[in-house]
């Protein structure tokens, strides 16, 4: 998996040419609830930390930002009667959108993976005081 920990969304290569993309379990929680998530359509060309769909809050709307730039292949269908699986399964059913990466290689330095994941993750929580141990 690779994390851009400043907008709290993750990418998992799947493929060359596929990489599921999602929110965080920590961006979730520092969210709060998702009423409806709504990636872009098929066909869309995203860059990378612009946005790739919107999330519905208790009290705003907010742009989830693509981990990747590419094209939108698919987006998550099961959300729109479901959106709680952004909650529940942040890293399975709850994926937002696919994309067919445009650039993976050069714009993998942009993202943590491995061990680097939970010290950038710790950092970031402890911006908004919350403990790790719980997101």
């Amino acid at each position: 998996m690779l994390y851009h920990v400043e907008h709290q969304v993750w990418a998992r290569v799947d493929a060359p040419d596929l990489v599921t993309v999602g929110i965080t379990a920590l961006g979730i929680r520092l969210s709060g609830e998702v009423y409806m998530c709504r990636a872009k359509p098929v066909g869309t060309a995203v860059e990378q930390g612009r946005s790739i769909g919107v999330v519905e809050l208790a009290k705003s709307i907010v742009s989830v930002k693509a981990p990747l730039s590419g094209t939108v292949v698919e987006a998550n269908a099961a959300l729109a009667q479901r959106p709680e699986l952004v909650h529940r399964e942040p890293y399975g059913d709850g994926w937002i959108a696919r994309l067919r990466p445009a650039a993976l290689e050069a714009e993998r330095a942009a993202l943590v993976s491995g061990p680097a994941v939970l010290a950038a993750m710790a950092g970031h929580a402890r911006l908004y005081r919350i403990e790790m141990g719980h997101a």
